[in-house]
């Protein structure tokens, strides 16, 4: 089982890295990491860089793909080589997955028209605009799509889609062995819970708001 990890220039790493975590412990999988050029691609803040194993034109087929998100997300909505490869790949793809706003990526290629998705909270009405039906859900399955919620909901979602690939049971052995057990210090990760004044800055802050 071939499972294919975009990266470009300002990836989200958690976006990444989470899933990367739990796939990579999925019986058979190979993970590739994948971009429009092979070598060092930088994350969101320029002081980490993933090693991207192939280029797109290397990998055509995989089984899974997974979209990252992040600050260079703006600039993977166009037609270009990611969308390109996104388009054909998805053709034979069994699951075609992002974390983030990797959604937006998806919408954008039309992938996710009419669908049930999820995305980071402040980017929903984006989402809603370029087609998809937001859900204010950790995670959400529709038909062989699978988006994530903002950064950390990626290690959700790939624990989720490895109980639909190899079973519960290895699903929950995944986790165990991760010790994926979250206990957060504050009851601040949702806008629901989070205090009011915090949300209104992240909010005025946002790329998103308009």
């Amino acid at each position: 089982m071939l499972i294919a990890i975009t990266l470009f220039d300002r990836f989200a790493p958690l976006d990444a890295v989470g899933p990367y975590q739990v796939l990579t412990a999925l019986p058979g999988a190979e993970i590739i990491l994948v971009a429009e050029r092979t070598g060092g691609i930088p994350d969101s803040s320029g002081s980490l860089t993933l090693q991207a194993d192939a280029a797109f034109a290397d990998v055509p087929h995989p089984d899974v793909i997974l979209v990252p998100g992040g600050r260079g997300q703006a600039e993977q909505m166009g037609p270009g080589p990611l969308q390109d490869w996104l388009l054909a790949a998805d053709e034979t793809s069994t699951w075609t997955t992002s974390v983030c706003t990797g959604a937006l990526i998806l919408a954008g290629a039309g992938l996710l028209t009419g669908r049930e998705a999820t995305t980071y909270w402040l980017a929903h009405d984006e989402l809603a605009r370029l087609g998809a039906k937001p859900r204010s859900e950790r995670y959400v399955f529709d038909g062989k799509y699978a988006t994530a919620a903002g950064v950390s909901a990626g290690i959700d979602l790939a624990l989720a889609l490895s109980a639909r690939i190899a079973g519960d049971e290895e699903a929950q052995r995944i986790q165990l062995a991760i010790e994926y057990d979250p206990q957060p210090p504050h009851n601040a990760g949702s806008p629901d819970t989070a205090p009011a004044g915090i949300v209104a800055g992240l909010r005025a802050a946002s790329r998103f708001a308009r």
